[in-house]
C-alpha cells in the first residue's frame, strides 16, 4: 500500500529530522548487544543535556508521551497522597485522571483554557501536597506556563513536595532546565520538537524523587527500579538485567536526532523554533485570524488560532490535506471546531514551512 507523503504541521507527530529517519534504518541491534548498550548510554547522556539535568535516572521509556505520565505517577503516588494538578487544558485533565487511578487525593486547580498556570493559585490549593503537577506547554491550547516560577515558589515554601512537569511539547522547542527550575519528575515525547517518530517517552527523575519513590509500584512494566537495572546496570554488578525488549531501532533514531540537535546547538534550535513561530503568528494575524492562547504566553512551536465564525473548520483541514498534503490540527473537546492548531516542530521549524502553510491556508480560505 503506497502511503501519501504528508507535511505534518499539526500538534504532532511532526516530520522527523532526516538524521532520525536514517537512524531508524540503521542495522538492527539486540537490546543486550554491547554496541547497543553504548548507544543507549550515549542517548541517555544526550537526553540529560536537553533536559538540563544531571539526574542519573534519565532514560527513554518504551511508549509515547502518555507512558511518561503513567510512569511519573506510578512510581510516586501512594494511596491517599495529595496531588495538586494545575489544569489549563486536556493534558492537565489527563494528569488528574492518571493520578486518581493510583489512589491519589487529587486537588484540581482549574484555569481558563488558553491561559497560563497561576503559581499563587496552585500553591494556595494545599499547604503540603505530596506532588504538584503542571503542563509546561499545553498541547491542546498552545499556551506556555512558567514552570521556573512554580518551582522557585514551591522550593521557598517546602522541601517535601515533588514537582512534576509535562514537557511533551516543550522539550527541544523552548528552553527546559529541569535542575535549575527545581523539577523532580518530567517526561516528554519524541514525535514533537525532538524530531523523531512516535514511540519513546524521554523521562527524568531526580535523586530526591528516587529516595521517595514507591519501591514496588502497582505496574510492573514501568517500575523504575527494574528499568534502572537494565538501563544503568544492577547495583554492585555493573551488568544489565533484562527487563523487556527495548525498541532498539527507535532508540537509535532518537540518538541520531539528539546528535543533530547537539551539532546545531540547543540554544540555536530553540531560537529557530522561536523565529518561525513568530513568523507564523504574524502571518496569521495579517490574514485577520485571531490567536487563541494568551498574549505573552503563546508557544512558538504550536500555534492555536480561532476559526472564523463563517468557516467550516473540518472542511478547511480536509482541503489542506487533500490538495496540499498539509496536516494541521483541530481543537479538542469544546474547542474541536473553534480553533486550529498549527505545529512547526523539530524538522518543520523552518521558515519555508511557515510560508507554505500560510500560503496554502490563505488560498483555501479565499475560495
Amino acid at each position: 500500500m503506497a502511503l501519501s507523503e504528508r507535511i505534518l504541521l499539526g500538534p504532532g507527530p511532526s516530520n522527523p529530522y532526516p538524521e532520525a529517519t536514517a537512524g531508524l534504518a540503521a542495522p538492527l541491534l539486540g537490546h543486550l548487544d554491547p554496541e547497543f548498550i553504548k548507544l543507549l548510554d550515549r542517548a541517555c547522556d544526550r537526553l540529560r543535556t536537553v533536559w538540563g539535568t544531571a539526574n542519573p535516572v534519565t532514560l527513554p521509556l518504551s511508549g509515547t508521551g502518555s507512558i511518561g505520565m503513567e510512569a511519573a505517577f506510578a512510581n510516586t503516588v501512594r494511596p491517599g497522597d495529595v496531588v495538586v494538578v494545575a489544569v489549563n487544558g486536556v493534558f492537565g485533565v489527563r494528569m488528574c485522571e492518571v493520578a486518581s487511578r493510583y489512589g491519589a487525593e487529587v486537588i484540581r486547580v482549574d484555569h481558563t483554557w488558553g491561559e497560563p498556570v497561576d503559581t499563587e493559585r496552585v500553591l494556595a490549593a494545599h499547604p503540603s501536597p505530596a506532588i504538584v503537577a503542571a503542563v509546561h506547554a499545553e498541547t491542546s491550547t498552545g499556551v506556555e506556563s512558567d514552570i521556573a516560577a512554580l518551582g522557585a515558589a514551591l522550593r521557598s515554601r517546602s522541601t517535601e513536595t515533588l514537582l512534576l512537569a509535562d514537557c511533551v511539547t516543550s522539550l527541544a522547542g523552548i528552553p527546559v532546565a529541569v535542575d535549575a527550575w527545581g523539577v523532580d519528575i518530567a517526561y516528554s515525547g519524541t514525535q514533537k520538537c525532538l524530531g523523531v517518530a512516535p514511540g519513546l517517552a524521554p523521562f527524568t527523575f531526580s535523586e530526591r524523587a528516587w529516595e521517595r519513590r514507591v519501591e514496588v509500584p502497582p505496574v510492573w512494566y514501568l517500575d523504575l527500579g527494574l528499568l534502572g537495572a537494565y538501563v544503568h546496570g544492577a547495583p554492585g554488578s555493573g551488568g544489565r538485567v533484562y527487563h523487556h525488549t527495548a525498541p532498539t531501532a527507535m532508540i537509535a533514531s532518537l540518538d541520531a536526532a539528539l546528535a543533530r540537535i547537539q551539532e546545531e546547538g540547543l540554544d540555536a534550535v530553540t531560537e529557530r523554533h522561536r523565529a518561525v513561530g513568530a513568523r507564523l503568528q504574524e502571518g496569521l494575524q495579517e490574514m485577520g485570524l485571531e490567536p487563541f492562547a494568551a498574549e505573552g504566553h503563546r508557544l512558538p512551536q504550536l500555534t492555536s488560532v480561532r476559526v472564523p465564525e463563517d468557516v467550516d473548520s473540518a472542511k478547511v483541514r480536509e482541503r489542506l490535506l487533500t490538495e496540499y498534503d498539509i496536516e494541521i490540527g483541530a481543537g479538542v473537546g469544546d474547542l474541536a471546531s473553534t480553533i486550529w492548531r498549527i505545529g512547526l516542530m523539530g524538522h518543520n521549524a523552518r521558515l519555508d514551512r511557515a510560508e507554505l502553510v500560510l500560503s496554502a491556508l490563505r488560498r483555501v480560505l479565499e475560495r
